[in-house]
């Protein structure tokens, strides 16, 4: 379970985050949805111990990652917005060093049950750069389920693919999620709402709604008000608005 408690973080002057708190789950996968620049980033940066917030508690099963980072960051798996992956190498090469870094036991076995599991396997004695984004950022989630952690944190995971690789990549999400708690952050609404049991919607820093895709949408729906301009003439445009169902 994640909990966060009154999270602030500044940056000089400006406000990023401003008293964030919620609450996920062991077993969900769990989306923060925004635009650029509301603050999901930020948010991820602090919840996998890469950042420090001005004031505010994140604990990880229990563990205040503040406090005792090492043992927070054990059940923790990161893809940043870029994959951190080293272009000069092949993944093989460059999961045995991460899992190296990690101390993973078995080593040569985990490298091959997380290849096998981004179905990687096949290009893993190519070097990274000659791989398509799709590939890379499959490299970049094995990196993270390396040493089988609890908690998979993946920040914009299909940005900058094309339409048959965003949907291999959110079926290998869904498939984590069978067993891990997934966290994800994006600024595309059908994607959070494919792959998503509940979603946290961030804005200027703060939480403007949460809950299940479903209930998101009920309450969107309710209060939500569509403002269009139209060109025409005015017996046109009566014409048209008269075909729209109230």
């Amino acid at each position: 379970m994640i909990e966060v408690s009154h999270l602030t973080k500044r940056y000089g002057n400006h406000l990023a985050l401003s008293d964030l708190s919620f609450t996920i789950p062991n077993g969900q996968i769990y989306g923060l949805l925004g635009p650029n620049g509301a603050g999901k980033s930020t948010t991820m940066n602090i919840l996998t111990g890469c950042l420090a917030a001005t004031s505010g508690e994140v604990r990880i099963d229990g563990v205040d990652i503040f406090e005792d980072p090492m043992a927070a960051k054990r059940h923790l798996g990161y893809l940043p917005e870029q994959p951190p992956v080293y272009m000069d190498r092949t993944p093989w090469e460059y999961l045995r060093f991460v899992a190296r870094a990690k101390g993973v036991k078995n080593l040569a076995q985990e490298v091959d049950r997380v290849m096998d599991l981004t179905q990687i396997a096949d290009v893993r004695d190519r070097l990274i750069r000659n791989l398509s984004k799709g590939y890379r950022q499959r490299v970049g989630i094995a990196q993270a389920i390396l040493g089988d952690p609890d908690i998979i944190i993946l920040d914009e995971p299909t940005v900058g693919l094309d339409p048959r690789q965003i949907t291999e990549i959110r079926e290998l999400i869904q498939k984590l999620g069978e067993n891990k708690t997934v966290i994800l952050s994006s600024h595309i609404l059908s994607e959070v709402q494919t792959i998503c049991d509940r979603v946290l919607i961030i804005a200027h820093g703060k939480v403007a709604a949460q809950g299940t895709p479903e209930e998101l949408a009920a309450q969107l729906a309710a209060r939500g008000m569509i403002a269009a301009t139209a060109l025409g003439t005015k017996e046109q445009i009566l014409a048209a608005a008269a075909k729209v169902e109230g």
